[in-house]
């Protein structure tokens, strides 16, 4: 592993966790000799700053670095082995680069989010040119270390970033604006955060588990004339559904732009 940031080591605690690999067998490499203190402290890894040396060394290698430093830290790496898969989660980063700075070697675009830190996440990922179905099973298995995976065609990539990528922020602002909702009915905040905090927390477990269609829980909870249409009614007059299908498209547009 190539960066031993936030999502990095969300991965890796993830992966050691659950014993998809064992901590003798995981290098990663990080420019912050802190940061390699840490990581090796904590999860009992092998730590280094040579990036050239781990791709060397590695059957998987992946990228968790931003993308502003790509080519950087791509040029540094001339020997990497014959047949070794690429992975990436950088933002932006479309498979072509990926092909480009690594040739023939078997490439791997995922998009993961947030909630992978606590084993939560979902994660789409875009298979390139030279991969094959053990490649991509070899990834799924990294990947579902950390939550659901889906496959994707790259050409939607910009789409989840958009939608799960982006949504942990979106998913935030509604919790805390359902809190201030209670608060401005007279709740104390903490227990207003509470009840808005498990209320999401558990009709997402119940949709999850129930495979309900979310038009059919929200029918079922809205009896005539009742609180929770009153409530659904300002909340469509407010914009509340157009809002967050724009803010998907917009975050999916932004995604475009940033990778061109």
């Amino acid at each position: 592993m190539i960066g031993g940031g936030v999502m990095g080591e969300a991965l890796l605690s993830r992966l050691i966790a659950k014993q998809v690999y064992k901590p003798d067998a995981v290098l990663v490499s990080d420019p912050l000799p802190a940061r390699r203190e840490f990581l090796a402290h904590k999860y009992g890894v092998g730590v280094t700053d040579d990036n050239r040396a781990l791709a060397a060394a590695s059957e998987v290698l992946l990228l968790a670095i931003k993308p502003q430093v790509f080519d950087a830290v791509v040029s540094s790496l001339s020997d990497v082995r014959p047949g070794q898969l690429v992975i990436s989660i950088l933002a932006g980063v479309a498979l072509s680069q990926l092909e480009s700075a690594f040739g023939s070697q078997p490439a791997i675009r995922a998009m993961p989010n947030t909630p992978a830190t606590v084993g939560a996440g979902i994660t789409a990922i875009a298979p390139g040119t030279h991969v094959q179905p053990s490649h991509l099973q070899q990834a799924k298995e990294i990947f579902q270390a950390v939550g659901e995976v889906v496959e994707v065609s790259e050409s939607l990539m910009d789409a989840v970033t958009g939608l799960s990528g982006s949504g942990p922020g979106y998913v935030a602002i509604a919790i805390e604006a359902l809190t201030d909702g209670g608060v401005c009915a007279g709740l104390p905040r903490a227990i207003a955060y509470k009840l808005a905090l498990q209320t999401v927390l558990g009709t997402a477990q119940l949709l999850h588990e129930s495979g309900m269609h979310p038009a059919e829980l929200k029918d079922r909870v809205t009896s005539p004339g009742g609180t929770t249409i009153a409530g659904i009614a300002q909340m469509e007059r407010a914009g509340l559904r157009s809002a967050l299908i724009e803010g998907v498209v917009a975050a999916s547009k932004r995604s475009k732009e940033l990778g061109s």
